[in-house]
C-alpha cells in the first residue's frame, strides 16, 4: 500500500514536476537553437577519448573518414567615421605626434601628421607666432590633434625657450587651433616636469661613444666627466672595459620627454669603474639649500680646483720637457695644452679675483686668476675674454673662448697654474686639493638618500649585465 502524502506533500510534488517540465523544455529548446556548438563539444570530446585511447592502446585500421565542413563569414568593420564617432562619444581623441625638422615646410610637416589642410597650412605660414613652429633649427615636438570627424582641430608644438635665463627650467608651448572654421595661436612659458631615469654602459672605444650607445644625452655625459674629473683623468686614464652606471633626471614636457639636447637635468647617483676601481658619486642637497656631489662615504666631491679648464678635451702637450713648435728646441713645457675647436667655453678651475685680461705677447689674449694662498692660473691663446679685471670669478665660470692668438699653431688653450710663483702640474694640484665632508646632523639624511639611490644603480648595472650577455 503506497504511503499517504498530506496536502504539504503532494503540493511541493507537484511543483518539483511542473519545474523539472519547465528544465526539459528548456533543455530541448537549447539543443534545438544550439545543436551545432553541442555537435561540435560531442565531437571535441569524442577526439579527445579517441587520443586517450591512442596513448594506451595498439593502432587500429583507418575507419569511415569523419565528415567535416568549412564554415565561413564576412566580418564587416565599421567605416572610419563611425569609428571616430564611437571614440568621442567615450570622451578618446585620436592625436599624432612628430619632430619638426630644419628642412621642413607647413606642407610637409602637416603631411607626416597626415593632414590635408590648405587653411591650416597657410595659418603656419603667415601667422607671427605659428611662424616659430618651422623657424630655426628643428627638433620641436608637434602633436596633432583631431576631432570626431578627422578634421584637424589643435596642433601643439613644444620646444626650448628663448630667454636665456629660463632654458633650463622652462619650455614654450605654441598652441594654434581652430574654432568656428578660424585658426588662432598663443604661447605660453611653462615649468619642465622631470623624470627619473636609469642608464650604464661599458667604454669599448671613447667614453662619447659609449654614452651615445647606451642612450645618455650630451648633458649627462658632460656631467660625467665633471663629476668624476678630479678623481679619473678621462684624457688619459680610460680603459676599454671601463664601465658606468647612470641615475639622472630627464625633463618633461606636458608629462613627455623632452626631445632636445637641453633636457637633460642633474645626475641624481652615478658610478664609474675605471681601472677596476669604483667611484661613486651622490647628489645631496643640504639644510641651507646647497647642493654638491658627495662620496658614500660622505665626503664631498667638489674640490677647491677642477682638474681641466674646459668640460671635455684632448691634451696636446702635458706637463714636461717638449719640443717646442716654434723654437724646434726642447724645452720645459710650463702648462698643459687642451686641443679643442675655436669657441669651445673655457672656464675657470676654481674661485678668486681677476689678476689680468688681455694681450700679452705670444700667450695672445689671457686671462689670469688669483686664488689666493699664492696660487694663481692662466689661460692664454683665447679668442675672445667675457671677464674683467678685478671681477671675482667663480668656479666652472666661463672666462672667454678657445682660439689661436699670439703663438699658437692652431686652436688650444694653454693653462698654466702657479703656486708663489712657481708652476705646478694642474692633475696634481687639483688631485691633492682640498674636500669639505658632511657634518654629522646631515650625516643621517645622507644615508637615506644613499640607500634609496644605490638600490637604482644595482638596477642600472643589471640592465647593463643583460645587455652585456645578449651581444
Amino acid at each position: 500500500m503506497p504511503p499517504c502524502l498530506g496536502p504539504d506533500h503532494t503540493a511541493r510534488a507537484t511543483a518539483l514536476n511542473s519545474r523539472n517540465e519547465l528544465l526539459l523544455q528548456e533543455v530541448a529548446s537549447f539543443s534545438q537553437r544550439h545543436r551545432l556548438g553541442l555537435v561540435s563539444m560531442a565531437v571535441a570530446a569524442l577526439t579527445g577519448f579517441a587520443l586517450t585511447a591512442i596513448a594506451v592502446a595498439p593502432l587500429v585500421t583507418e575507419g569511415t573518414p569523419v565528415a567535416q565542413s568549412l564554415i565561413s563569414e564576412t566580418v564587416e568593420p565599421q567605416g572610419m567615421a563611425a569609428q571616430l564617432t564611437e571614440l568621442a562619444a567615450h570622451g578618446i581623441t585620436l592625436n599624432r605626434s612628430d619632430i619638426t625638422r630644419g628642412t621642413d615646410t607647413a606642407e610637409t610637416l602637416l603631411a607626416r601628421l597626415g593632414v590635408r589642410d590648405p587653411v591650416a597650412a597657410a595659418f603656419l605660414r603667415t601667422d607671427t607666432a605659428a611662424r616659430q613652429l618651422l623657424s630655426g633649427r628643428g627638433g620641436k615636438m608637434v602633436q596633432a590633434q583631431f576631432d570626431a570627424s578627422g578634421q584637424l582641430e589643435t596642433l601643439v608644438a613644444r620646444f626650448p625657450s628663448a630667454k636665456s635665463e629660463q632654458l633650463k627650467t622652462h619650455f614654450s608651448r605654441l598652441t594654434l587651433s581652430r574654432s568656428g572654421g578660424r585658426w588662432s595661436s598663443r604661447t605660453a612659458a611653462v615649468p619642465y616636469g622631470s623624470q627619473l631615469r636609469l642608464a650604464s654602459g661599458t667604454i669599448r672605444s671613447t667614453l662619447f661613444a659609449a654614452t651615445d650607445e647606451s642612450g645618455l644625452p650630451d648633458g649627462v655625459a658632460g656631467q660625467l666627466t665633471e663629476i668624476f674629473s678630479t678623481d679619473i683623468d678621462f684624457h688619459r686614464q680610460l680603459r676599454r672595459g671601463d664601465t658606468f652606471s647612470v641615475v639622472y633626471e630627464a625633463l618633461t614636457a606636458d608629462d613627455e620627454p623632452v626631445a632636445w639636447s637641453e633636457g637633460a637635468g642633474r645626475v641624481a647617483a652615478a658610478e664609474f669603474v675605471n681601472g677596476g676601481k669604483s667611484h661613486k658619486a651622490v647628489w645631496f642637497t643640504a639644510v641651507d639649500g646647497r647642493g654638491g656631489y658627495y662620496g658614500v662615504d660622505g665626503r664631498s666631491l667638489r674640490r677647491a680646483f677642477l682638474a681641466s679648464p674646459m668640460e671635455f678635451s684632448r691634451i696636446t702637450s702635458g706637463f714636461a720637457m717638449r719640443m717646442h713648435p716654434l723654437m724646434q728646441t726642447w724645452r720645459q713645457h710650463n702648462g698643459v695644452d687642451y686641443g679643442a675647436p675655436q669657441g669651445t667655453p673655457v672656464r675657470a678651475v676654481g674661485d678668486g679675483v681677476v689678476d689680468f685680461a688681455g694681450w700679452r705677447g705670444g700667450y695672445g689674449n689671457v686671462v689670469e686668476i688669483q686664488h689666493g694662498n699664492n696660487r694663481s692660473t692662466l689661460y692664454a691663446h683665447l679668442s675672445r675674454i667675457d671677464v674683467r679685471r678685478g671681477q671675482r670669478a667663480e668656479q666652472g665660470q666661463r672666462l672667454g673662448a678657445v682660439g689661436h692668438t699670439g703663438w699658437a699653431t692652431g686652436p688650444h688653450l694653454h693653462f698654466e697654474f702657479r703656486i708663489g710663483g712657481q708652476h705646478q702640474d694642474p692633475l696634481r694640484v687639483a688631485k691633492a686639493s682640498e674636500t669639505v665632508p658632511l657634518d654629522a646632523t646631515a650625516r643621517v639624511r645622507f644615508g637615506d638618500v644613499v640607500r634609496s639611490v644605490q638600490a637604482k644603480l644595482e638596477v642600472a648595472e643589471t640592465l647593463s649585465s643583460r645587455r652585456a650577455r645578449v651581444e
